[in-house]
């Protein structure tokens, strides 16, 4: 092209590489927004759920099914789209408690003097170990509030991390990483721990998360009756992927003795029993290993069916409607759940995903509001619990607070020697002194019992 002073110019050229940029700037936007809806698309589609019966499933797939499945959420669970609660540990990341100490009430308050005399009975009478699952970056955040609540309610409070923290009362485990990826190698690590420091001197070995919320009196009121030398163990029990169920890790769940035996002298170290790499949910992990083990998955429930092991906050539960009915809980849930008032139990255990303000507000309504002229007084707890006896020939008889209250013929092969609600017949009050005869000799309770629960 040539100007008006017959100068040759570059204006072509130029106007050729102006087009040419602008069309491959375009080409890739639209190509960068095209990738990245195909990758949000993928990222939220739904998880097929892996069939109970994997064994078909090349051991390959079935990890990356697994851990991807892990990945939704801090225990493997999906996430549902139009959910606006808090659903994982991440959401609670940035969540702050008080800075100062927060302040208590006196016992010696007259709304709450000698209230606690039968919590404190159980507390010798069921002595549970509490471990708490933490890490160095949640030791101040979270853990802590944990300690100054219901942690104290203990008779023994564990934190298990990577790093010792003696302010806290934290372990560092051996040979664990920190991170969602890591929770099942940490949970055989911290259970092996206790079972080799403090296995003689309790009972129950209860696991929580640090933004767990546990009513400790009410998880000894569901164990007093029941042998801690049965294996068994006791949560929120969920279906999918093992053929009991299994325990709702971020509800905790609780051990017995043997439980814990099992799991770490036959459990820990077989790798047809449980898994042993790092990899899987570590709920779903535990419930495979406990299965494979003989440890039954026991029925928490309460006498009416309400739950009270709670894998959300209290909202969550009683409001009805407040998840729809796609949201993965309502496929996983062992037990038909009520909505509304009736979906928690009044001897509720425990809440998840707890901030750290709001265990001060759970300690504040359950352990000090008192609603003026409702009396909470409890007078007819036995003075120590009676281990269930058990033998092979399902010949069981339950007694509890010197009463017999039926033959365990009425179980299921597969039921446990516990006091089940089910099986709460007629009662027969008899005097102590026969009652301590029936614990060396169960057979002898026939005569004792009411025509419609003798069995042959």
């Amino acid at each position: 092209m040539v100007d008006r002073g017959g100068n040759k110019t570059s204006m072509t050229v130029s106007g050729k590489l102006g087009r040419s940029f602008i069309s491959t700037l375009a080409a890739g936007i639209i190509f960068g927004f095209g990738f990245a809806y195909v990758i949000l698309n993928v990222n939220n589609a739904p998880l097929s759920v892996v069939p109970q019966d994997a064994s078909s499933i090349p051991t390959a797939i079935q990890i990356r099914i697994e851990d991807t499945h892990h990945r939704l959420d801090d225990h493997g669970h999906g996430r549902s789209e139009v959910e606006t609660d808090i659903h994982s540990h991440e959401a609670l990341e940035d969540a702050a408690g008080p800075l100062g100490q927060v302040s208590g009430h006196s016992h010696d308050e007259l709304t709450h003097k000698d209230e606690d005399t039968i919590a404190k009975q159980l507390f010798r009478d069921v002595r549970v170990l509490c471990w708490v699952m933490t890490s160095p970056k949640n030791h101040q955040k979270k853990a802590i509030h944990v300690k100054k609540t219901w942690g104290k309610r203990c008779n023994k409070l564990i934190f298990m991390s990577s790093e010792k923290d003696d302010v806290l009362g934290s372990i560092a485990l051996d040979h664990v990483q920190e991170g969602r990826d890591y929770l099942w190698a940490k949970t055989r690590e911290a259970f092996k721990y206790v079972y080799e420091h403090h296995f003689a001197e309790y009972d129950w070995f209860m696991k929580a998360d640090d933004d767990t919320f546990v009513i400790v009196e009410n998880l000894r009121y569901l164990l007093k009756d029941v042998d801690p030398n049965y294996p068994i163990y006791f949560g929120c029990k969920f279906k999918p992927y093992v053929k009991q169920g299994y325990m709702s890790g971020g509800a905790g769940y609780v051990l017995s003795k043997e439980a814990l035996k099992k799991f770490v002298e036959f459990g820990i170290s077989d790798k047809k029993k449980c898994r042993q790499d790092h990899g899987g949910a570590e709920d779903v992990e535990m419930g495979k290993c406990m299965q494979n083990l003989g440890v039954e998955a026991g029925d928490s429930r309460d006498s009416v069916g309400s739950y009270r092991f709670l894998p959300f906050v209290p909202e969550h539960h009683v409001i009805p409607g407040h998840s729809d009915e796609s949201f993965w809980y309502w496929k996983y849930i062992y037990y038909p759940q009520k909505q509304g008032m009736d979906c928690c139990s009044d001897t509720a255990i425990s809440f998840h995903y707890v901030s750290p303000n709001q265990m001060y507000v759970l300690d504040y309504l359950l352990y000090h509001l008192r609603p003026y002229g409702i009396s909470r007084q409890i007078t007819d707890l036995p003075n120590t619990p009676i281990p269930s006896t058990a033998s092979k020939n399902n010949s069981i008889i339950l007694v509890t607070n010197h009463t017999i209250v039926g033959s365990s013929s009425s179980l299921s092969s597969n039921s446990s020697p516990i006091l089940s609600p089910k099986i709460l017949t007629q009662t027969t009050s008899i005097p102590q002194s026969i009652t301590n005869n029936l614990v060396e000799d169960p057979t002898k309770a026939s005569d004792w019992l009411a025509p419609d629960d003798r069995r042959s």
